[in-house]
C-alpha cells in the first residue's frame, strides 16, 4: 500500500482539494474476495485480471477508454512487462492500468547455494539435483495453498504444451495435466515441510528470516525480498526453470488500478491513475515506496535494478514469455475449487491423476456453463 500512499501525496499537491485514502488487503483477500463488495465502497480498485469477466458482467468498473487519452494506453500497451495491459482488456476495453507486473519466477538464497557449491537451476533435472545435493537442514520450497499449487500446475502445462488451453476455452489435454502433476510430484519428497502451507509471501518471509530454504523453482516474486535490510537475509530471483531453454509458461499475476462504476469524480480518478502509471512515476516514487512496478521502463531502469539486486532485469524474460489465466466470469471459483484438487492429490496420491485432469476439465466447463446461463 506504500506507494499509493506516496502517489495520494503526490497527487494532492496537484490537486490541494482532493483526498484519496486507502485500504489494505490481505493477499488470499485480493486474490478471492469478492469485488462486487468493494465496488460499492471505493472510487479505486486494485484488481487482479481474473476477476475481470465477473467485474464487466457485473458493470462493476468503468472502463478508461474515453476517459484516459488513447496515445496513453498506447503507450502503455507497447510497453507492457509481458501481458500484464493485455490482461486487463476484456471485451474491447481496458479496464484498468498494470501498475504493478509479476508473475511466477525463481527465488534463491544465492550465500547457501555458494556454500553448498551450487547454481540457480535453468531446468527441471537441476531442481531435483540441487534438493538432493542440499546439506542437512536446508530444502527447495514450492508454495501450495490451494491457489498457488493451482498457480505451478497451470504453469508448468502452460510451459509443457506452449498454450493456456483453459484460457482458450478447451479442455487441458490429458498427457500435458499427467506430466506437470508427475512434475510436482517429484518434487514434494525434497520440499520443506512448511511449503503445503505457505503462499509465496510467507515462504519469502521464511527464506528472508532463516536458512531452511535454499531454492524455490515457481514463486511469484515480490521485488522488496532482494533489496538490502528489508529482510535478516536477501532473498534473489531469476527465470523460471525450462527444459526447452526458454523460461516461457509463467502465470502472470500482478495488479491493476481500476476505477469504480460508483465513482462520482471520474475524471478526477482517471487523473490520479494516469499519474500512478507513467513511466516517469513507476520508476522513481512507485518504485522507492515498496512498490513493484507494471511498466516495462521501470524493470529496465538501471538505478531500479542497482536497488532490488537485479530482481526486474533477470526475471523480465519470464515476464515476457508469460502464460495468461481464463477470465471468464465466474473463473475464481474454479480456480478456488481446482486449486484444493490439485493440492490434495500432491499430498495423498489419490485420486489417480487421471481422475484428477478429467474431473479439472469437467470441473471448467459445468462452472463457465453454470455462470453463462446465470448471466443470460
Amino acid at each position: 500500500m506504500n506507494p499509493l500512499v506516496a502517489a495520494s501525496e503526490a497527487f494532492r499537491k496537484l490537486e490541494p482539494d482532493v483526498e484519496i485514502e486507502w485500504d489494505a488487503r490481505s493477499l488470499s483477500d485480493f486474490e478471492l474476495y469478492p469485488l462486487e463488495l468493494l465496488a460499492d465502497k471505493y472510487d479505486f480498485i486494485m484488481i487482479d485480471h481474473p476477476h475481470i469477466g465477473t467485474a464487466v458482467a457485473k458493470q462493476l468498473l468503468l472502463p478508461l477508454n474515453g476517459l484516459v487519452e488513447e496515445a496513453f494506453l498506447q503507450d502503455q500497451e507497447f510497453h507492457s512487462t509481458g501481458l500484464s495491459y493485455a490482461s486487463y482488456t476484456y471485451e474491447g476495453k481496458q479496464w484498468a492500468l498494470p501498475v504493478d507486473a509479476a508473475a511466477q519466477v525463481s527465488a534463491y538464497r544465492q550465500d547457501l547455494l555458494d556454500q553448498a557449491g551450487l547454481q540457480p537451476a535453468r531446468s527441471w533435472s537441476d531442481v531435483l539435483s540441487i534438493a538432493k545435493k542440499l546439506p542437512k537442514g536446508q530444502y527447495i520450497g514450492l508454495p501450495l495453498v490451494p491457489v498457488h499449487a493451482y498457480s505451478t500446475f497451470f504453469t508448468l502445462c502452460a510451459q509443457l504444451s506452449n498454450r493456456a488451453y483453459w484460457s482458450e476455452g478447451i479442455d487441458l489435454p490429458m498427457e500435458v495435466g499427467e506430466q506437470a502433476l508427475a512434475l510436482m510430484e517429484g518434487l514434494m519428497p525434497y520440499l520443506h515441510s512448511e511449503s503445503v502451507h505457505h503462499d509465496p509471501i510467507q515462504m519469502l518471509d521464511l527464506m528472508g528470516t532463516s536458512n531452511e530454504i535454499a531454492y524455490v523453482p515457481l514463486i511469484y516474486g515480490y521485488s522488496n525480498y532482494a533489496r538490502e535490510g528489508f529482510r535478516p537475509f536477501v532473498t534473489s530471483f531469476g527465470n523460471i526453470p525450462s527444459d526447452s531453454g526458454v523460461p516461457s509458461g509463467s502465470m502472470i499475476g500482478g495488479v491493476g488500478l481500476a476505477i469504480s462504476s460508483k465513482c462520482r469524480y471520474v475524471d478526477i480518478a482517471a487523473k490520479f491513475a494516469v499519474m500512478v502509471a507513467s513511466p516517469s512515476f513507476q520508476r522513481t516514487s512507485f518504485f522507492l515506496n515498496d512498490g513493484q512496478p507494471g511498466h516495462r521502463e521501470a524493470w529496465l531502469d538501471p538505478e531500479v535494478n542497482r536497488m532490488s539486486g537485479g530482481f526486474f532485469e533477470r526475471t523480465l524474460e519470464t515476464l515476457m514469455h508469460g502464460s495468461l489465466r481464463p477470465r471468464f466470469h465466474g473463473y475464481i471459483s474454479f480456480q478456488e475449487q481446482a486449486g484444493n484438487l490439485i493440492r490434495y492429490r500432491l499430498m495423498s496420491q489419490t485420486p489417480e491423476r487421471q481422475t484428477v485432469i478429467q474431473t479439472l476439465n469437467e470441473m471448467y466447463m459445468h462452472i463457465r456453463r453454470e455462470y453463462q446461463e446465470a448471466g443470460r
